[in-house]
């Protein structure tokens, strides 16, 4: 009788099993909704004191209500950010205006700047131009003076390390770049075995087999400080559609140690945007759509794990749909970061991540149509803590 009982039982836990639907894998618990909890923004318009003239290939047709050539450089493009120890954040300019074609006046540089999210702004302390005088890049440069410029690389990611420098990661190798505390490479640009994007300076009349600018948008270092995990923003000829190759980068070394991961996106015309170790095995990944405003469907963050060859992910914050109570920036219940290309992740504490836009300016105008989108600076408060490792804000 027992037995039969038993077996009863257990058709029935079966039976249930197969008829309910899937359980949550119990060791990557679901994120609920993500909250706004702070809100500070740069306006559009913010310019290098003090510097060189710029947009002069753009023409001189009003652009979203500005009109080129511009008197100086614009503090634009956050495409990378780097966490420091006194509130303060580093934070990247990308090529510039867009296109190797029309970025030649367009100085790379390392911009500091510091939020104050009770006065809802974004101050500009400093920063630094990206440059080559030691003449590490073999091929040739824009400029004389061997200042970088927006024609030279299109750099998309940063990351500080515990020595001062920073590697940068680039798109029109893609390469990764070396570069002191105070901006000068310090070796030779590093390529990335059998994989040329078109702007290549390698290519030599070969065939590309990634997309033009699809190089490395996002790149983290691990929690050791030991490797970098730059991460293709593009698929790589012959690869499936929408996967994007995630390379791991020993730093002692100098060399690539031949792990690769896959990053599937959700659809094949989306991008990454920007990620970071959280863990020695997880990352969160930006994941976005090439839309802006209300025609913006996927502005979203992801974790991700290592341990899955082919980077399973977990929604961690939707930025179309966070909780807004206390109608930060007077919005309303719900706020949306509904920019084209948003390119900035940090993790402040195990609750708050924080999360930039990059303006693209003076083309984007997600927030306000016809009107160059500001550079926002936007913390979201997670339903459950990351767990990360103490050594992410080292």
């Amino acid at each position: 009788m027992r037995r039969r009982m038993t077996i009863a039982l257990g058709a029935a836990v079966l039976a249930l099993a197969v008829s309910a639907p899937a359980m949550a894998d119990p060791w990557r618990p679901e994120f609920d909704r993500a909250t706004l909890t702070g809100l500070a923004s740069l306006p559009a318009q913010t310019f290098v004191p003090g510097s060189e003239p710029s947009g002069s290939q753009l023409g001189t047709a009003p652009i979203n209500g500005v009109t080129p050539p511009f008197a100086g450089q614009p503090v634009q493009g956050f495409s990378g950010i780097a966490r420091r120890h006194d509130g303060t954040f580093d934070v990247l300019s990308d090529n510039g205006y867009g296109a190797k074609a029309n970025s030649a006046d367009f100085l790379l540089r390392v911009h500091q700047i510091k939020p104050d999210f009770p006065q809802g702004k974004v101050e500009v302390l400093g920063g630094f131009n990206l440059s080559d005088p030691d003449g590490h890049v073999t091929w040739p440069l824009t400029r004389p003076d061997r200042t970088l410029t927006g024609a030279d690389f299109d750099v998309e990611s940063i990351v500080r390390t515990v020595d001062g420098t920073y590697w940068i990661g680039d798109e029109f190798g893609p390469f990764l770049l070396h570069f002191s505390s105070s901006g000068k490479l310090l070796e030779e640009p590093v390529s990335l075995p059998d994989v040329k994007a078109p702007e290549n300076p390698f290519l030599e009349g070969g065939q590309p087999n990634l997309g033009r600018s699809k190089g490395f948008e996002g790149m983290a270092r691990s929690v050791d400080g030991r490797k970098l995990y730059p991460l293709l923003e593009g698929t790589v000829t012959g690869d499936p559609a929408g996967s994007l190759r995630m390379h791991e980068f020993d730093l002692r070394k100098r060399t690539y140690t031949g792990k690769r991961w896959t990053y599937q996106l959700e659809s094949p015309d989306n991008s990454i945007g920007d990620m970071i170790a959280v863990d020695r095995h997880r990352f969160l990944v930006i994941e976005r759509d090439n839309l802006q405003g209300d025609a913006a469907k996927t502005k979203r963050i992801y974790l991700v794990d290592i341990r899955d060859q082919d980077l399973r992910k977990t929604l961690v914050a939707d930025l179309l749909d966070l909780a807004n109570p206390r109608g930060l920036g007077g919005f309303g219940e719900t706020f949306r970061f509904p920019f084209q290309t948003i390119e900035d992740v940090v993790i402040l504490n195990d609750w708050t991540l924080g999360v930039l836009d990059d303006n693209n300016f003076p083309f984007s105008s997600g927030r306000t149509p016809g009107k160059p989108d500001d550079n926002e600076f936007i913390t979201v408060r997670l339903s459950r803590p990351l767990l990360a490792d103490p050594r992410v804000y080292l």
